[in-house]
């Protein structure tokens, strides 16, 4: 049975430091697939699009995610690597573990990462836009670095779409 964690907040050690690479026969383990499934129910619980485990207390390289569109499917991805970085724009971000602040971060707009999913099989993702955002801020994540050591113009959200993107943020723990 999943339940939901605490996600911690800018100024915890823990998302300081660069996660530990996780070690491929550790997947199967069951304690592994219960904190994958405790990760999923703590997103959507707060409700967010991305959550990575250094955000739960747990510094190992890998993040749930899950866009809620149509054409992608919810994903974990486990040693991520990203391979394919273009287009870089600027996007309005905010994140679970810094809540009710949002800022301007240059980003790729499009991307691919492989790494393994939850079976510990290969995979790659590619996409764009929210998808590519993403990705890429979760595996900031895993690098002990959090949106605001980039991000310009960091504020208290206020406009209701800067509250919306604060309040998604909120669980994507971007």
């Amino acid at each position: 049975m999943p339940y939901i964690r605490e996600i911690i907040q800018d100024g915890h050690p823990t998302l300081r430091k660069v996660a530990k690479k996780v070690d491929p026969k550790e997947i199967s383990d069951p304690l592994f697939q219960q904190l994958i499934d405790d990760m999923f129910e703590t997103m959507y619980a707060a409700p967010g699009v991305g959550l990575a485990a250094p955000q739960v207390n747990v510094s190992k390289r890998f993040f749930v995610m899950d866009i809620q569109d149509d054409e992608t499917e919810p994903a974990v991805v486990i040693n991520p690597k990203i391979e394919l970085a273009e287009e870089e724009i600027e996007m309005t971000e905010g994140c679970l573990s810094v809540p009710g602040y949002v800022g301007e971060i240059a980003r790729f707009n499009h991307v691919a990462v492989s790494g393994l999913d939850r079976n510990g099989q290969k995979i790659r993702l590619e996409g764009r836009g929210l998808f590519a955002q993403c990705l890429q801020h979760e595996i900031d994540h895993l690098n002990g670095v959090l949106y605001i050591d980039r991000a310009q113009n960091l504020r208290k959200a206020e406009t209701e779409e800067e509250q919306a993107i604060a309040d998604a943020a909120q669980a994507q723990a971007y």
